[in-house]
Formats: C-alpha cells, sequence, structure tokens
C-alpha cells in the first residue's frame, strides 16, 4: 500500500483578475477534496511577518501532535523546504524546494511527516499557514537548516541568514526525534 501523500502537494490556485484587482479562494474544503484530495481537518491559522534573509525552520511535531500544514504567501516570496522525515518511507530526506510568491498565489500541502521551513527572499513576506493539530510544545521538533546531508540551498548567502538560536541548535537530521509512521 502506498503513502497517502508520497510528497508534498504544490496548489496553483483559479485567480479571477482584472482593473480592479484579484479574488481566489485561498481554501474550499470541497475543492481540496474533490482537485488533490486533501481531507484534513484544519484546526488553527497562523501568521508571520518577516524580512529578507529571515529564516525559520526546519520544524515539525511528532506523535499524536503531528500536523499537516497548508501554507502559502500573502505578501512578498520565499523559499520554502519541506524535507521527507517518515522512517521506512521510499523518500526519506528527500528535499522538496519551491517558491512561493503573492503573485502566482500558489500553496503548499505540506503533509504529516515532513519538517518545513522557509527562507524570505523579498524585502519583507507575510507567511500564513493553516494547521491541522495544535501546537505542542513538548511535542515541538527540528532539524538544523544547514544540515550538509540534505545540501539545501536557501538562496541567500550565509551571512544574510536571519535565524534564532533555537533554530540554530536543532540536530542534525541524522540524530533528530523522526516521525515512526510512513
Amino acid at each position: 500500500m502506498g503513502l497517502k501523500y508520497p510528497k508534498p502537494v504544490l496548489i496553483t490556485p483559479q485567480v479571477h483578475g482584472d482593473a480592479r484587482g484579484y479574488f481566489f479562494e485561498p481554501y474550499n474544503k470541497k475543492t481540496f477534496i474533490d482537485k488533490w484530495g486533501i481531507d484534513e481537518n484544519f484546526v488553527q491559522d497562523n501568521e508571520s511577518m518577516s524580512s529578507r534573509g529571515v529564516l525559520r525552520g526546519l520544524h515539525y511535531q511528532i506523535g499524536d501532535m503531528a500536523q499537516a500544514k497548508l501554507v502559502r504567501v500573502a505578501v512578498g516570496k520565499v523559499l520554502d523546504v519541506v524535507v521527507d522525515i517518515r522512517k521506512g518511507s521510499p523518500h526519506f530526506a528527500s528535499v522538496y524546494t519551491y517558491i512561493l510568491d503573492d503573485e502566482k498565489h500558489e500553496q503548499l500541502f505540506v503533509p504529516r511527516g515532513f519538517a518545513h521551513g522557509f527562507a524570505v527572499l523579498s524585502a519583507t513576506a507575510i507567511f500564513q499557514y493553516k494547521v491541522d493539530s495544535f501546537y505542542s510544545k513538548e511535542h515541538e521538533r527540528g532539524i538544523l537548516f544547514e544540515d550538509p546531508q540534505l545540501k539545501i540551498d536557501w538562496q541567500l548567502r550565509p551571512d544574510e541568514l536571519l535565524t534564532s538560536e533555537k533554530d540554530r541548535a536543532l540536530p542534525l537530521l541524522q540524530d533528530a526525534e523522526l516521525f515512526e509512521n510512513a
């Protein structure tokens, strides 16, 4: 039996634009089920504002509090990075990168079992995401963004990266507590 979500799902919405601006539905449960097979029950919306060079991640939650995420950029441009951390997955340690911005309005569905992070490439960015499980500090985990095994090109010079002390102290993939269900 295959994985329900073998990898992240890039979602391109239908945007209706004219001289006044644009309109689109960032989320419609029926469309997500019918078009992409995504039927998660999202319970919380989050938003962050960051300046150029800010790198947040690579984060995830484990156990009963594992989270699927639906992420998008409302303002600006980011490099979004997702890493498969499902033990036993044929895609284990695979890195997926996407440019998300406020022009294409693409969104990314990040299934449970993936670490997630992003780096801001524009002057500022407003990053929004839905999760299907509430935040739990005791279940929160992460992987070091500069893990040499992952070889992630964050598309910024090392001296441009602004990270938290917490993110700089995360373990390498080989030392991290990983997602048990593949």
